[in-house]
This record gives structure tokens, C-alpha cells and sequence, in this order.
């Protein structure tokens, strides 16, 4: 049975100008972007969107500047309000809520890390990773235990007496994330929370998110830009451009089968080997005959088979998952989907 999502956006719609409800049917009719802001002079945020977020999974929302992720996931705290939409949150439509809902709802059900740290200069790291619960209203040995746990999970155990200008920009974005946990928060939004870092110390913290997920199981929601990023993390990817949804779904099927031309671009100059998984190409389990290789995991990339196999695509290998055979690598499957498929209308994906 499915779970139901503990997000869910429905049907919403972002237009920013003085007279903006009277501007949604001009957009439902199809009125673009560049023609809204020309005629009328209001700007499209976002256009029908339409996601489920999974509980426990990461949701990464991707586009280029200018395509309103950052503006959607302003959405889910109301930090931003829709024109017209909803967000449900736990079954409950977070626009109807009250100022002290509202309140709660950012304190206790959502932590939010963001781009540029937001640490507070005068306070120490250690005040920084608790602050959620000093604005809670809990005491300070509360707030510092807290905080000082998820410093030591973090790598930063020993620096809570610093500020954050001591700091390199790996270690304050550190602290940001332990914040964000101390909060003990269900939900974590994330924007853009890795896009300042020089590239070595980003795919640090991008493994130090995906290790700490494997053990907490958080509710992610992830915006970047960087496609490597959002194939890296995601277990459900969406992607934007002008403020609608052109694709979404697993980020391997997204890979194998863009809906549109659009998609087909972007995802034309990744390194496919690196980043499809065995068992995104993998046949159903049978024999017919074949001299298997050896096995090799379902979730190991198509690189590290190349490198096991030697390059010799007469090979063929088991696939398994925790010792049990889920399918077949045919190393001429493999080859094959190192070649970008072009876009298809039928591929199971939602697109648009």
C-alpha cells in the first residue's frame, strides 16, 4: 500500500504584481512568462504546480535562475503565499492556518538551511546550532545539549565556543545543517543549501547529508541548479523551467527517458556512466544460458562495472540486492544506455 505524502502541492500558482488574481486565467489560458510581464506587467512565479513529496524521501527541486524553485519552496513554510493553490502539510492545508499555527509549523514541523548560512554573527556556534530551541522557549542547557550533539554528528564537536566568522564556509554551512537537526524537525527544506561551497568541500557536505539521511530518514526538500547535485541526491526529481514543472519522477528513469526537448538538453553533457545504476538498466532475472561474471550490486554505477569488467562487453553479470538475484547485466545493455535516448511521450513520467 502506498503512503500517502506528507506534502502535497496542488495545482498551484505564483503571480507577483498589485492585481494578481485577476491575472491567473489569463496564465490557465496559456499566457506565457515574457507575454504576462510585457501586457500586463506582473511576473509568473509558478504555473500549476502539482507535486507529492514523499515522507523520509529527498525531493530535489531543479531549474535554472529564474525558473521559481526557490520561490516554490518558500511555498511549503508560507514564508511566500500563493495566488491560487494549496499546501498540504500533513493533511492539513497550511494557508488556512492562524498566526500560531503558522508559528509552530516553522518551529516544529519544518527547519530550513539555507544558501548564504543565516548563522548569527554575535552568538557563538554552539548558540547558533541551538537557536531552534531558544526561540522554542527551551532553556539554554536544553538548547546547548542539543546543539552541541548535532555539532559533534556534524564534525564540528569542539568548536562550539567560535563564532562563525572563525569559520571556513564548509564548517558555518555545518553548522547550519546542525541547526536544522537540533530542531528535531520532520521536515528540512534546503535551498540552494550547498551552492557557495567551493566544489571539493560540496561534495563533502552532499555525502555528509546522504550519510546522515541514511540514519535519520528526514522528509527532504532540496533546490539546486546543479544537475550532478540533483542526480547525486534525489529520490524524486523536479524539474522547472519558467515556473512550471516540464518533468518530474525518479532520476534515473529521467536520465533514460527525457520527456522533452528541454530535458533531452540538460541532461545531455552527464557523465551517464558515473551516474546510472546498475539496476536502472538491468533485464529481469533468467539464465539463457549465460556464463555470469560475477555478481555486482543493484545500486552500483555503470563506471564501476566498466572498471570491473575490463571493458568487455561479452560479459554478463547477476544483479543483486542484499544477497537476493534481482536481475541481468548484459554489458551491450550497459553500452547502450551510455547513449541519451531522445525524448518520448510515453515514458511513464509525468510531463509537461
Amino acid at each position: 500500500m502506498t503512503q500517502d505524502p506528507i506534502i502535497s502541492i496542488k495545482g498551484l500558482y505564483k503571480i507577483f504584481g498589485p492585481d494578481a488574481k485577476s491575472k491567473i486565467a489569463l496564465v490557465q489560458n496559456g499566457m506565457g512568462k515574457d507575454e504576462l510581464l510585457e501586457t500586463h506587467g506582473h511576473v509568473l512565479g509558478l504555473r500549476d504546480i502539482d507535486i507529492d513529496i514523499a515522507q523520509g524521501k529527498v525531493t530535489v527541486i531543479m531549474g535554472l535562475s529564474g525558473s521559481g524553485k526557490s520561490t516554490l519552496i518558500r511555498h511549503l513554510n508560507r514564508l511566500i503565499d500563493p495566488t491560487a493553490g494549496e499546501v498540504v502539510v500533513n493533511g492539513e492545508d497550511v494557508l488556512q492556518y492562524d498566526e500560531t499555527r503558522l508559528r509552530a509549523l516553522r518551529q516544529q514541523t519544518m527547519s530550513m538551511v539555507f544558501q548564504k548560512f543565516a548563522l548569527l554573527p554575535h552568538r557563538t556556534v554552539l548558540e547558533n546550532a541551538g537557536m531552534s530551541r531558544r526561540v522554542r522557549g527551551e532553556d539554554q542547557d536544553t538548547a546547548d545539549a542539543e546543539g552541541g550533539k548535532w555539532l559533534d554528528r556534524v564534525g564540528l564537536g569542539g568548536n562550539g565556543g567560535q563564532y562563525p566568522h572563525q569559520l571556513s564556509g564548509g564548517m558555518q554551512q555545518r553548522v547550519g545543517i546542525a541547526r536544522a537537526l537540533a530542531s528535531d524537525s520532520p521536515i528540512m527544506l534546503m535551498d540552494e543549501a550547498f551552492s557557495a561551497l567551493d566544489p571539493l568541500i560540496r561534495t563533502d557536505m552532499q555525502d555528509l547529508l546522504l550519510e546522515l539521511q541514511n540514519e535519520l530518514h528526514k522528509t527532504i526538500v532540496f533546490i539546486t541548479h546543479d544537475l550532478d547535485e540533483a542526480l547525486k541526491l534525489a529520490d524524486h526529481l523536479v524539474i522547472l523551467k519558467d515556473g512550471a514543472i516540464i518533468q518530474q519522477g525518479e532520476p534515473q528513469h529521467i536520465l533514460l527517458n527525457p520527456a522533452d526537448p528541454y530535458i533531452e538538453d540538460f541532461v545531455s553533457d552527464i557523465n551517464r556512466a558515473r551516474v546510472l545504476r546498475v539496476r536502472s538498466v538491468m533485464q529481469p532475472p533468467h539464465t539463457n544460458g549465460f556464463d555470469f561474471s560475477g555478481t555486482v550490486d543493484g545500486n552500483a554505477t555503470l563506471e564501476s562495472l566498466i572498471e570491473l569488467s575490463g571493458g568487455d562487453t561479452n560479459c554478463c553479470y547477476k544483479v543483486a540486492d542484499d544477497g537476493i538475484d534481482i536481475g541481468v547485466l548484459d554489458m551491450k545493455d550497459l553500452v547502450r544506455a551510455l547513449v541519451p535516448a531522445r525524448p518520448s511521450s510515453e515514458n511513464g513520467v509525468e510531463a509537461r
